[in-house]
């Protein structure tokens, strides 16, 4: 950072806030942030123009926590509404949900803040029991917040501050109707903040519907090579069979860090992280068949590195931000424009470099070409590549031999060390069963040639004989 770069403090942030982050090593505000903050902080209604991954949850995060009524504030001993949600943040998934409440938390660790995450797919009775207690900010997915509202297990009659995050991913998904109910469940006078990637028709008739002459902020420019500045893209027609020895070659490339590959369907997904497995690669799927609890685990090991190749559907990986991620593949061509980029966003985040290949199919050469013109990128007549192309090779860093499976040796190896984990219960099956034979008298074998005795000794084993007599 240069001398000229604001810190928060600059941005008139307070100082609990300020420190807390520097204790997580974030001192310096990302662009979003350094343009939203001030204006959030006057308790203007806002619209904030960036992509997942540039910051944004602090850009309103920030603004929000400092909005709380909170013990100790100067206005706590006349506040009557301590323990209602004074603060609501949508997201259109469940692990975005999460991502944003982990890092609430992180920026208010010198605030008493109770923050709580709602969201389907988990039991009602630790949420409504969170709820009954008291909380100060509620963050969660619309079609469970509505449904705890309905029950009249939410109260959201005290809400200062409102935050729509990923707004075009919740009109992806259907969740607008859901959005605006809960809105209409609000104070009118209340802050209302939207961030979205982008602003198609419907999401600018909600702003225009439920915002009081909202200030209006984009960090970058709308065209596709500003949304992602710092992502190098690469495109190649590829044979769907050869495919995945080019994921299997690209993951042994040493700038490889995490991998992210998107798939259309939810049994392609499965498909290729199966085979990626049998390649000898740490690959998992995350798809809408899996279960939260099995997402949660998934997406755990991603984080932490243990899975180093995540293939992932678009709707499952809504709103996932996983840092380390340095390339994206595009193991099918997406259907739109918008989803491509949303795809690519995973990479090039918060200052960091990111690749992006995209697999073009020969089937899918039309849809590609629809992309690439609504994009305005450099890429309408994708090269025919293979695995062995040297191309390919040269400009993804993958050295030349690399096969597109981990070495047999290595394997090897592993399936080695493995069975010593745990060799009891096969050693005592094994131990128990030569113990019985060793009481057992031991039958002797005679060998006869033309009706005479040859050779006389005990019995061995089927294998132990010449293979003359086997």
């Amino acid at each position: 950072m240069t001398e000229n770069t604001p810190t928060f403090a600059d941005l008139g942030v307070a100082e609990p806030i300020v420190a807390a982050l520097a204790e997580t090593g974030i001192c310096n505000p990302f662009p979003i942030q350094e343009l939203a903050i001030p204006i959030a902080l006057t308790g203007a209604d806002m619209i904030g123009q960036a992509r997942t991954g540039t910051g944004k949850t602090l850009a309103f995060g920030a603004p929000l926590l400092q909005r709380l009524v909170l013990p100790g504030h100067e206005d706590f001993d006349d506040f009557a509404d301590y323990g209602k949600p004074q603060a609501l943040v949508m997201t259109p998934t469940r692990e975005l949900a999460l991502q944003v409440s982990s890092d609430l938390a992180k920026a208010a660790t010198k605030l008493e803040v109770r923050v709580l995450t709602i969201y389907g797919g988990v039991g009602y009775d630790e949420q409504l029991d969170t709820l009954s207690v008291g909380v100060d900010v509620v963050v969660g997915t619309p079609g469970r917040l509505l449904d705890l509202a309905n029950r009249k297990s939410l109260d959201l009659t005290h809400v200062q501050v409102l935050v729509l995050d990923e707004a075009d991913e919740m009109l992806d998904l259907g969740f607008l109707p859901d959005v605006e109910r809960l809105t209409g469940m609000t104070p009118s006078d209340k802050q209302t903040l939207m961030f979205s990637a982008t602003m198609p028709a419907q999401i600018i008739a909600l702003a225009r519907a439920h915002l009081n002459q909202p200030v209006h902020v984009r960090a970058e420019g709308q065209d596709a090579q500003a949304t992602v500045p710092d992502t190098t893209q690469f495109v190649y027609q590829a044979h769907d069979l050869d495919k995945p020895e080019i994921i299997g070659k690209l993951a042994q490339a040493p700038s490889v860090g995490k991998m992210m590959v998107f798939t259309r369907t939810k049994r392609s997904a499965q498909r290729l992280a199966d085979e990626l497995v049998e390649r000898g690669f740490d690959a998992a799927a995350i798809h809408g068949d899996l279960n939260q609890v099995q997402r949660e685990r998934t997406l755990k090991k991603f984080r932490r590195g243990a899975t180093k190749v995540l293939v992932a559907t678009d709707v499952a990986a809504r709103g996932i931000d996983v840092a380390g991620v340095t390339h994206v593949i595009n193991y099918e061509v997406p259907d739109d424009a918008h989803q491509y980029v949303h795809r690519i966003g995973r990479t090039g985040r918060a200052g960091h470099s990111g690749v992006a290949i995209t697999l073009v199919d020969w089937p899918d050469l039309t849809r590609w070409r629809v992309i690439n013109k609504a994009l305005d990128l450099d890429f309408p007549e994708p090269a025919e590549t293979y695995s062995t192309s040297s191309h390919l090779l040269a400009e993804l860093q993958i050295p030349e031999g690399t096969k597109g499976r981990i070495a047999a040796s290595t394997r090897a190896k592993d399936d080695q060390e493995r069975p010593s984990e745990r060799p009891h219960r096969s050693q005592a099956r094994r131990v128990g069963k030569d113990d019985k034979k060793s009481d057992r008298p031991r039958r002797k074998r005679v060998r006869r040639r033309n009706g005479e005795v040859i050779e006389r000794g005990d019995r061995q084993p089927p294998e132990a004989l010449p293979e003359s007599t086997a």
